[in-house]
């Protein structure tokens, strides 16, 4: 009798992967047959890893503001060296180099009219970063919703086989369309999620990058620019650009 008590423990442990792999197969066979609502899911979510790699690669710190940039330029400032700014610049592709750029060619100018340009360049640039990661906001917001209605019309496809096959009866048949509907709920948040956290990720550069940029381009104006008044001028740029 003890010896039949112990094979049971050791028969169910051995059915375990076996049960485990089964529920897997049919979680891959409920979400394939989640409906359209997957489809547009999918979609989403490769709307999401296109935008977030695009972001990733290219809005680094070295295509907004790059480092030693205006430490390097302030010595041919002081030197009259213009030209010499001017091939510095050329080899830089940043928002910080288009605004030395802009200083330089402007240098004549008073500082209010300097200024205001830099912060115009600096901000569009910067809303322009930003724009391009506004998906991600979209992504965030419309999938959990479609998830959300493909759950409701497989409820009510679910209800709808219960009504006109064996009614309640049968629960496994209203058990397994509840089941396959909230696949489209949990692949929506999925989705969602990762995509509003990489959204506030970005916006969080963009107002760090914005910050050093300010910075730097303060840096540049008040010794370029010396003030007539006392305390020093200040360029803000991160207002401009939100």
């Amino acid at each position: 009798m003890q010896k039949s008590l112990a094979i049971v423990p050791l028969a169910m442990m051995a059915a375990l992967p076996g049960a485990a792999f089964a529920a897997e197969l049919d979680v891959m066979e409920q979400f394939q047959e989640g409906g359209l609502a997957l489809v547009a899911i999918l979609a989403l979510s490769i709307l999401f890893l296109a935008v977030a790699i695009e972001r990733l690669v290219h809005f680094r710190a070295r295509r907004v503001v790059p480092e030693g940039l205006a430490d390097a330029v302030m010595p041919m400032w002081a030197a009259n060296d213009f030209a010499g700014i001017q091939r510095a610049l050329e080899q830089q592709d940043s928002t910080l180099a288009r605004v030395i750029q802009f200083i330089v060619a402007h240098r004549h100018h008073d500082f209010a009219r300097v200024s205001g340009g830099a912060a115009d360049i600096a901000s569009l640039e910067l809303r322009h970063h930003q724009q391009k990661f506004y998906a991600l906001s979209i992504v965030a917001t419309v999938a959990p919703i479609v998830g959300l209605l493909g759950t409701v019309v497989g409820m009510i496809e679910a209800f709808h086989v219960i009504a006109y096959a064996e009614g309640m009866g049968n629960p496994a048949l209203l058990a397994g369309g509840i089941s396959k509907a909230l696949v489209n709920t949990a692949s929506g948040l999925c989705v969602a999620l990762p995509a509003l956290a990489m959204h506030h990720f970005l916006r969080n550069r963009t107002a760090f990058l914005g910050l050093a940029l300010e910075k730097e381009t303060n840096k540049l104006l008040n010794a370029w620019f010396p003030p007539r008044v006392a305390g020093p001028q200040n360029l803000q740029v991160v207002n401009h650009a939100h």
